[in-house]
């Protein structure tokens, strides 16, 4: 039995019946957390030094496309529409080899580790099975715990989008998930669908019966574009011929045009929303459906999305998503004449959207997103002693607010300690970093983006 103990932190749980406490021990068996308290002891154990630092859950995020990693920086200035679609699923993702999906995806799983993130849900654009087995090897190596999202291929926009009738490749699928993934506690499935903003009514029901019989999560992007209802003119028509079949089981990325009356229903089916706010106010998808799903007595959760054109940082989604709905509920009150008295979203409540309620969605919150006894030991260890956070006289919105990555000491998945004294423990760091950029430089070069 390995046992570690995360000795004197500030301890923040998110668990009500844990509660919280200025400094306290939290004792980790076979990556296993036993016990949160004070003066815990074992015989043998190896001693993480948390005083002065805030222990916080890991991050979840939701949504991120990992092996966009090796081509950030390129897409700060596109728009969904327009560069994206063209550029990015008509262009550069056919181009992928699988060792591009793989030094992507590790690079990417690098910097959420690295940011405080020690859960994603890795939507995929697998153009063979080889390729999606390259981009699970990424996750396994880099030691992120995942839920890796096999979704349409990434060769042909004009085969898997838009009016799309070719279903998910359901062999491949089940191939990778016996080969690569069932065997992993780190490691889950989920099918990436396009729904019926992007194929034909029956390819959309299709997907999630498939998703059914897995018995895997349907995440899918929705919502996103006046799309197909622009074509025709009238309103976006929401969930339209999968709405009899909203479950917990589904998970919508974006879901921005759908109505009040969408998302009350599909909240109170169990369904979650992942908002991905930086991307979203960038790229022309709408106001985040934030304040819909906390209308509905849902809660949202966090993601990054598209990693070409911002960074992995959980942090700056969970700040960026809770102030900007602060200001449209601002809004809305100052346009009654009247004067704001309190805000409408807490730093609490934003901290739990990128831990505890991305868990809910991702249908791991027995496992990860508070610390509790008999969850897995994913922990995050901020310093609060730097003059940038100190003193914290709230230490969640210190790490809501002061934070940033550089304030991220220690990082553990699973009771392993991935990131210590500020820097990743992972060889493949340096090792992999030349064929990473040579990856990201050869896929601009043959796409034929000059930036």
């Amino acid at each position: 039995m390995t046992q570690t103990i995360v000795r004197n932190g500030t301890v923040v749980s998110l668990d009500p019946d844990v509660g919280e406490f200025d400094e306290a021990d939290v004792l980790i068996e076979d990556g296993e957390i036993v016990d949160v308290g004070t003066g815990l002891s074992a015989s043998n154990a190896e001693e993480i030094d948390a005083a002065g630092k805030i222990v916080v859950p890991g991050f979840v995020d939701s949504h991120i496309h990992l092996a966009q990693t090796q081509v950030r920086g390129i897409a700060g200035d596109w728009s969904l529409m327009g560069e994206y679609f063209d550029d990015m699923l008509g262009n550069i993702t056919g181009l992928y080899q699988p060792e591009d999906m793989y030094l992507g995806g590790l690079f990417g799983a690098f910097e959420k580790l690295h940011t405080g993130t020690t859960t994603a849900l890795d939507w995929s654009y697998p153009n063979t099975l080889e390729h999606g087995e390259r981009a699970v090897d990424a996750l396994k190596d880099a030691g992120l715990r995942a839920v890796y999202t096999y979704g349409p291929p990434g060769d042909d926009a004009a085969k898997w989008w838009f009016e799309s009738d070719v279903g998910l490749p359901e062999e491949k699928i089940r191939a990778l998930r016996e080969e690569k993934i069932r065997d992993d506690d780190r490691l889950s499935l989920a099918l990436g669908l396009r729904g019926p903003d992007f194929c034909t009514e029956e390819t959309a029901r299709e997907d999630l019966e498939l998703a059914r019989d897995l018995g895997v999560l349907s995440t899918i992007h929705m919502g996103a574009a006046l799309w197909p209802s622009s074509e025709y003119g009238g309103d976006y028509q929401g969930f339209g011929c999968i709405e009899d079949m909203l479950g917990p089981d589904v998970n919508v990325a974006h879901g921005n045009h759908f109505s009040q009356e969408d998302v009350d229903h599909a909240v109170e089916q169990g369904v979650s929303f992942s908002s991905t706010p930086e991307v979203e106010m960038q790229m022309g998808h709408g106001i985040p459906v934030t304040g819909k799903v906390l209308e509905a007595g849902g809660r949202p959760t966090w993601g990054v999305d598209v990693c070409s054109n911002v960074s992995g940082d959980m942090g700056s989604q969970m700040r960026i998503g809770m102030q900007l709905q602060r200001m449209f509920d601002n809004q809305k009150i100052l346009e009654g004449d009247e004067e704001v008295t309190e805000v409408s979203v807490s730093a609490r409540d934003t901290l739990e959207m990128a831990t505890i309620e991305g868990a809910k969605a991702l249908g791991l919150d027995d496992e990860i997103g508070t610390i509790t006894p008999g969850k897995r030991a994913d922990l995050v260890l901020f310093d609060a002693d730097d003059f940038m956070t100190a003193p914290s006289h709230s230490p969640i919105q210190t790490v809501v607010f002061q934070a940033d990555p550089s304030h991220i000491d220690t990082v553990l998945v699973d009771g392993e300690v991935v990131k210590r004294d500020g820097e990743l423990t992972n060889p493949k760091v340096d090792e992999e970093f030349d064929r990473f950029v040579a990856s990201g430089e050869r896929l601009l070069d043959e796409a034929g983006i000059d930036l």
